[in-house]
């Protein structure tokens, strides 16, 4: 009994997904017949040209929407190549880079700031672009399911009004089954307008928001660069200056290597009297204890001479020229001194004036000592 309740049940459950095949198989003949009729003529089609420009604008923002997406990935992972070139750079100097070397500590810190800095962009690329970008693509699938989900009820609406306009117009007129076609209209009528009207209201909304995306993207994108290459120009300039106070170290070096006392017959023959005879200082000698050359005013530290031209950007700043030499001086309070900056007079107004008032700040690393 129970085993025949259950091929009973299991039998109905069959027979209930076969009668939604033979429905749903019907539909779709139907509405192939009436696409033919209506492409041959034969038959009206009810058309909204406002919706199909909508529809139009939908599939054009879904195309860009999907470019942009596509490029805005390829451009994260190129700054993740990137990233991993620079950090082999990085670790490659950081290698090399022998421990006796001046700013070996600063060239390791260097590095390790410039790999943070990397994955620091790189995440933030990817939470104020990326997340955003995915979430605003992700609702254009379930859309474009509802626009030709309304378009099949379009055809089966139309099918259903060209059906009742036939029975009617029959030498023969049936009422039950006019009735009936018009109760199935109806419904096929609703149906397509609950889906028409909600479509009507969303599509140029979603038609709008692709600019207020576009900003936002393009904006967060900006400043996430901006800042991210204002610190990396930083980090840049700091291993610059380590760079060329190496090359200072090296310089020194080699000088104090090819350098050797030179002493003459005569000096070493000169007599006891003479090592207790007090020398007097040498025409033009400075005393202040600023400089070690003769050729300085009281007051300079050393000179320079411009490798480039230099523009000054603010008041205090010293406009140079390449080759010029500036006489080099000290900060009236050492703390105001930035790093990778001197104090100068330029020689010329020197010579012209016979004073050190003229003063500016420049880069040292647009000269070399001389």
């Amino acid at each position: 009994m129970a085993e025949t309740e259950k091929g009973e049940k299991g039998g109905k459950g069959v027979n209930v997904s076969a009668g939604k095949l033979a429905i749903n198989m019907q539909k779709r003949l139907t509405r192939a017949q009436e696409k033919v009729m209506q492409k041959l003529g034969k038959a009206d089609e009810t058309r909204d040209t406002a919706f199909e420009e909508g529809v139009s604008n939908f599939n054009k923002q879904m195309v860009e929407g999907a470019k942009l997406q596509k490029d805005l990935k390829a451009y994260l992972l190129a700054v993740k190549t990137m990233h991993e070139a620079s950090k082999r750079l990085q670790d490659c100097l950081a290698e090399m880079y022998e421990p006796d070397w001046f700013g070996k500590e600063e060239v390791d810190s260097i590095a390790e700031d410039t790999d943070m800095l990397w994955i620091d962009f790189h995440q933030k690329l990817v939470d104020s672009a990326i997340i955003n970008l995915d979430s605003y693509m992700a609702q254009f699938p379930e859309i474009k399911n509802r626009i030709a989900k309304r378009d099949r009820k379009l055809v089966d609406f139309d099918s259903a009004r060209h059906h009742v306009a036939s029975l009617q117009k029959g030498k023969k007129k049936d009422e039950v089954k006019i009735a009936k076609a018009e109760e199935e209209l109806g419904r096929a009528q609703k149906v397509f307008e609950e889906l028409n009207v909600e479509l009507q209201d969303e599509l140029p909304t979603l038609w709008n928001s692709r600019v207020g995306l576009y900003v936002t993207t393009f904006q967060s994108m900006a400043g996430v660069t901006e800042k991210f290459h204002k610190e990396m120009g930083k980090l840049s300039q700091n291993l610059n200056d380590v760079m060329g106070k190496l090359e200072d170290q090296r310089n020194i070096k080699k000088d104090s290597n090819t350098k050797t006392p030179a002493k003459s017959e005569a000096a070493s023959n000169h007599n006891t009297e003479s090592d207790t005879i007090p020398k007097s200082p040498p025409k033009n000698a400075v005393t202040n204890g600023a400089s070690d050359s003769g050729d300085l005013p009281p007051g300079v530290l050393y000179k320079v001479k411009a490798l480039h031209d230099y523009a000054a950007t603010d008041g205090d700043e010293l406009e140079m020229k390449s080759g010029e030499v500036v006489f080099v001086v000290p900060f009236d309070a050492p703390d105001e001194q930035d790093e990778g900056w001197l104090l100068g007079v330029k020689e010329s107004h020197w010579l012209a004036n016979k004073n050190l008032s003229a003063r500016g700040v420049f880069p040292e690393n647009f000269t070399q000592r001389c």
